[in-house]
């Protein structure tokens, strides 16, 4: 008897080792479910230049980001059906964030260049744009060693612009460096220097506020391979799969009638990629300033 009643309390307490073992095990893969689920869902994170570049970006009072790049934004995480966040992240420190994993993107009028290329991938151009040369209405300027000898240039710091500046122009004119293009928009207005380089297109939008009305977009820079190959998104290189659904949201964006009303909406004119010279990655138009005299 006392044989039978020992038995019967050791299988008795197998089958509730067992249960309490199927629980565990049961929790363990809901937790783990969970965590994929969870995974699966993490927003992707867009980064901003911290520094507002109108009309590509632009922060309100409320703290909220609009302008072509962040509809942009928008556009692109509904065609690729995912959950996106927006960052600002200071313009020069937005690269070592992308590769220390703070954000996933980079989305802030990055131009293709070599150079990048050494540290990050890009997905294909969503935009492009020349560069241009801003100063007093009525004012001529040739782009070249003689037309701008001893003239004060101002540009923002790790741009294609500084890098043409630099490159061209460093023992020839004066160049002055900023930290944002708002700074170097300021002191242009302000007359504290002769003439600013940037973007055609910003600069084209900035000269149409009334705070550079004596102002005007004055030459564009004609095409040089160190411009690069169009805007793009900044991505990890390991983030292949990420760069996959970019390209192919950017494809299918740039041919629809969202594009093209964007583009009419803050340019009134299209900025879609170009094609140039030297590559054949771009086939939307060939490309020529329309903002050149």
């Amino acid at each position: 008897m006392r044989i039978k009643l020992a038995n019967s309390i050791i299988r008795r307490g197998k089958i509730m080792q067992s249960n309490r073992l199927a629980k565990w095990l049961s929790s363990a893969v809901l937790m783990l479910a969970a965590g994929t689920l969870l995974a699966a869902e993490k927003p992707i994170v867009f980064a901003v230049a911290a520094e507002p570049y109108p009309p590509f970006t632009v922060k309100g009072g409320n703290g909220q980001w609009s302008g072509f790049e962040v509809d942009l934004i928008h556009k692109l995480c509904t065609g690729m059906n995912a959950q996106c966040q927006i960052k600002e992240v200071a313009w020069d420190g937005i690269i070592p964030s992308l590769l220390a994993k703070k954000i996933d993107v980079i989305f802030s009028s990055m131009s293709i260049t070599d150079e990048r290329e050494k540290q990050i991938a890009f997905s294909r151009a969503y935009y492009d744009s020349l560069l241009g040369v801003a100063g007093p209405k009525g004012s001529e300027v040739e782009i070249s060693p003689a037309g701008l000898k001893g003239k004060l240039i101002g540009v923002q710091i790790s741009t294609v612009s500084a890098n043409y500046l630099k490159k061209y122009y460093e023992n020839i004119a004066e160049l002055k460096y900023y930290d944002t293009q708002e700074s170097a928009n300021a002191d242009l207005i302000a007359g504290r220097i002769d003439y600013m380089m940037a973007d055609d297109t910003a600069i084209a939008m900035m000269v149409k506020t009334p705070e550079a009305k004596d102002l005007a977009h004055i030459a564009s820079v004609p095409y040089d391979p160190i411009i690069g190959r169009g805007v793009g998104a900044g991505l990890r290189k390991e983030d292949t799969e990420l760069k996959a659904r970019l390209d192919k949201a950017i494809g299918e964006l740039l041919v629809s009638k969202d594009y093209a009303d964007l583009s009419q909406q803050y340019f009134g004119l299209s900025v879609s990629p170009c094609k140039r010279a030297d590559t054949e990655a771009f086939e939307s138009k060939v490309c020529d300033s329309p903002y050149a005299k």
